[in-house]
Parts: C-alpha cells; sequence; structure tokens
C-alpha cells in the first residue's frame, strides 16, 4: 500500500496528546481520553473545510518542541508501517512548530529523525516527507513560505537529509486564499528545482486546479472538483497527473454533499490517475486500510482496481527509486 497524501499533525495519538499536555501543562487537556478525541477529530457533521482545519489547532500546541515533534513523526511512521503501507510520504508545515523558538530547518530535522528512527525500526516502510507552505495573504505568511522553500531547498541538496525530504506542498483555506496568489512562490519553487503538489480543487472548483497545473504542480492534493470540467479531465488524462484523493475527508470537509455523490470512480473510469489516501487518519477517523473497503463498498471498486490506483501512487511518488 502507498499513501501519499497524510498529514502529520492530523494524524497523531490521541493518547500522546495526553501525555505531552500533562508534561507541558501539568494538566490534562480534556476531561478524559474520550474528550480528548472528540477535540482532535472533525465533528459530524462538518460544515465546511475551514470546521475541519480547526481541528488541527490544539494538537499543534504541542508540537513546539524536537522531541515532540521526533516522537509523533516516530509513531506515525510505526502506525503507517503496522497497517502494511510500505511507502508513504509524510507532510506538515515547519513553519507552524516554531512558536517556542524553533527554526523551520531545526523542526525538519526533528520530523526526519523521527521517521528515520521509524524506517529503522520497521524495515518494510519507506517514507519521504513534504514540506508544507500555507495559505494567507499577510507579509509574516509569505516571508515564512520563502523559508519554507529555502529549507526544502536545503535539505534536499545534503545527501543523507535529501533521502527524506523530497517536496513541497500548498495547503490551508483553499476557499478563502485563491490558488494563483501564490504564484510567485511557485516561481520561486521552480528556480529551486522542487517538485510540488498542491492542494486544489477540494474546497474551489476546477479553476484551482487549472492554476495549480500553470503553476507546477506534478500531483493535486484532492482534485475532486476536476469532475465540473471535462476539457480539466482530458489534460489530467493526458499529463498521467495524479490526484490524492481522500474520500472520508471529502465528505467531512463538504467537498461532496454525500458519500453516493463522490465523483473518484467516475474520474477513474474516465482514465484519471487516481490514488486513494486518508488526508488525516486521526482527524477523519480512517486509515487507509479503511478507505480501500470504503471505496469497494461504495463504488464497486475490485481488488484489481485498487492495484492499479496503487501503480498510480507508485508512478506518481517524488522519492527517486521510492518502490522496491
Amino acid at each position: 500500500m502507498i499513501e501519499l497524501h497524510v498529514h502529520l499533525d492530523g494524524s497523531l495519538r490521541p493518547e500522546t496528546i495526553w501525555e505531552l499536555a500533562m508534561i507541558r501543562d501539568g494538566k490534562a487537556p480534556a476531561a478524559d481520553l474520550e474528550g480528548l478525541v472528540t477535540l482532535m477529530q472533525a465533528p459530524v457533521p462538518c460544515s465546511s473545510l475551514s470546521e475541519y482545519l480547526s481541528r488541527f489547532a490544539l494538537p499543534l500546541n504541542y508540537l513546539q518542541t524536537d522531541v515532540a515533534l521526533e516522537r509523533v513523526a516516530f509513531e506515525l511512521t510505526e502506525d503507517l508501517a503496522r497497517e502494511g503501507v510500505e511507502y508513504a510520504e509524510i507532510r506538515f508545515a515547519p513553519q507552524l512548530s516554531t512558536e517556542l523558538g524553533l527554526s523551520q530547518m531545526e523542526v525538519t530535522e526533528a520530523v526526519a529523525a523521527g521517521v528515520k528512527r521509524g524506517m529503522a525500526a520497521y524495515p518494510g516502510i519507506k517514507a519521504g516527507l513534504l514540506l508544507c507552505c500555507m495559505r494567507g495573504s499577510d507579509e509574516g505568511t509569505a516571508r515564512n513560505n520563502m523559508e519554507t522553500l529555502k529549507t526544502a531547498a536545503d535539505c534536499i541538496k545534503d545527501g543523507e537529509k535529501g533521502r527524506i525530504v523530497c517536496g513541497v506542498d500548498l495547503a490551508g483555506a483553499e476557499e478563502v486564499y485563491d490558488t494563483g496568489l501564490f504564484r510567485s512562490l511557485f516561481e520561486e519553487a521552480d528556480r529551486y528545482g522542487l517538485k510540488r503538489t498542491i492542494h486544489a480543487g477540494e474546497a474551489a472548483g476546477p479553476d484551482s486546479m487549472w492554476k495549480a497545473l500553470e503553476t507546477g504542480a506534478l500531483r493535486i492534493g484532492h482534485g475532486i472538483a476536476a469532475i465540473q470540467d471535462q476539457s480539466l479531465i482530458k489534460e489530467l488524462v493526458t499529463r498521467r497527473t495524479a490526484l490524492e484523493v481522500c474520500v472520508t475527508s471529502n465528505v467531512q470537509t463538504k467537498g461532496v454533499r454525500s458519500l453516493k455523490e463522490h465523483p473518484i470512480k467516475k474520474l477513474y473510469d474516465a482514465g484519471v490517475h487516481v490514488t486513494l489516501n486518508t488526508d488525516n487518519r486521526t482527524v477523519s477517523g480512517t486509515t487507509l486500510l479503511k478507505e480501500i473497503d470504503l471505496v469497494k463498498n461504495a463504488f464497486g471498486f475490485t481488488d484489481e482496481d485498487i492495484k492499479r490506483m496503487e501503480g498510480y501512487a507508485a508512478e506518481a511518488a517524488f522519492l527517486d527509486a521510492a518502490i522496491v
């Protein structure tokens, strides 16, 4: 199994956040563990992508030290390996873990250390890191995004770090901040030679996906809005651009009105390189195995279809010789 789209801060063990809160604050973050899970998972129903993203605030409070970052990175790698995932690209925004003074490079090094430790403990998994830039319009976000690109580029230049940092992403409130606002950021990514995936076509329409393609996206995070534009579907097929589809998450964020209306099967049948992903294991209460079972039961995907989608994911992986 291959997981191309999983966010570190959306895939934390609630027990770990409980322990980190007790260590840092000397008190529990909720009345009990069940209450903490409620704070970390998206509500059902969830009103929007913005409400979904609000579930990241509490965990991020405790991802501000190198010790915590290394721990959660190891644990996610362990969870993926135990599930049977053989290759994963784990994404996170280094700029969101700098509140206590860590630099973005220090954040990235801590996460990388945890993932490397996980791969050493579980040799059956290979993992890479995607550094997320964030959508926003203020000067601070723009400055932080440029630092994220430089951090990724510096890591990739380093032979050792370059074997784990494999590209960048653009994440955040897509419906608020148009993809076209970040053209200068993508131009800088080109100067660094960075591979990129961009969140698009989730909360916004096909236009966001066209802009993502125009600005160099090799893959698109979610991308389900493509179903609204036949010319875009043809373009995706021609380019062999992989869509990182996250079915459970798409329903929760109102990317689709209901599971029944999710376009994954129609996109797949049209020849689009659809891949299956979790997005956020904790926030969405899911795993890759659950997503596979979901699309089999809801849309009639066969084992052969799943195998083909895994092939699409292997082809779209950013690390060289990613799948052994």
